[in-house]
């Protein structure tokens, strides 16, 4: 087998918002946020479903799928491969958008029902050393949670460094095969869940039509093309500062890269 690199714009897309396959999608809900047993996600509506014809051309940086239960609450998946400016502002602006957006000016409040938000991350944004990270408006003292709704949740790949053996819950599992698939040969003989299965199948290579195989070295170039833009900009903000006397700690403060990388550069 041969997998495909999982947060690839074509393949994120392909594995969570396919229609025909969305016990991958609620498996990987299920395994992010903490439902309680008898409140987890049993069926959604796919809201931005996978259609390669309308995914040509589209951006490479940001990718998202989202979906809606039958309870009516509202799941934003969006995977990132750079940090942006504004990105706390622009997921809270996002996800507060599909909230509000259930009900119109005047109807009753009561109708407004929650909104998730999953960011697979390629960076690191928070302090938290755990991989997985969940953000909720608490009281900062008492932890109460009275204005609840909203949540955030973030994978960080850069933290996730777990080998096959040290996988012990459902989201280890998820973010192995997230980072590592693309690297692996067979689907690992730990995987039981019918939904990773699953993604696992879809992300082999062998199941993809030309068609589908061409968009995705394409959006694999459009990657590396955005990637190499952004090492070049650092690369000349980096000979600028040099040039201009700032020194290597004021360097490392600004694009937190380490001596080593700035003596590299």
């Amino acid at each position: 087998m041969k997998f495909v690199d999982v947060t690839n714009d074509i393949a994120f897309r392909k594995i969570f918002g396919n229609e025909n396959k969305k016990v991958s999608l609620i498996s990987f809900l299920n395994a992010v946020i903490n439902f309680p047993n008898d409140n987890k996600v049993v069926e959604i509506d796919i809201l931005n479903p996978y259609q390669l014809a309308n995914l040509s051309g589209g951006k490479s940086t940001i990718v998202d799928v989202k979906a809606k239960d039958k309870k009516g609450n509202t799941f934003i998946v969006e995977m990132q491969i750079a940090e942006s400016e504004f990105f706390n502002k622009r997921i809270l602006y996002y996800t507060s958008q599909s909230y509000t957006s259930q009900i119109t000016k005047g109807k009753d409040y009561s109708k407004l029902n929650p909104a998730y938000f999953i960011g697979i991350l390629e960076f690191e944004i928070s302090k938290n050393p755990n991989y997985l990270s969940c953000h909720k408006v608490l009281d900062i003292e008492t932890n109460e949670h009275i204005i609840q709704d909203i949540e955030f949740n973030f994978i960080e790949l850069p933290k996730f460094n777990k080998t096959i053996e040290q996988l012990e819950t459902s989201i280890d599992q998820w973010t192995y095969f997230i980072k590592n698939a693309e690297n692996l040969d067979v689907i690992p003989p730990t995987v039981k869940d019918e939904g990773l299965k699953e993604a696992y199948n879809e992300a082999n290579k062998s199941s993809w039509t030309q068609s589908e195989l061409d968009e995705y070295e394409r959006a694999s170039i459009k990657e590396q093309d955005e990637i190499g833009r952004i090492d070049l900009t650092i690369k000349k903000l980096v000979k600028s500062f040099k040039e201009n006397g700032v020194s290597d700690d004021i360097i490392i403060k600004s694009t937190g890269l380490s001596k080593e990388e700035i003596e590299k550069l």
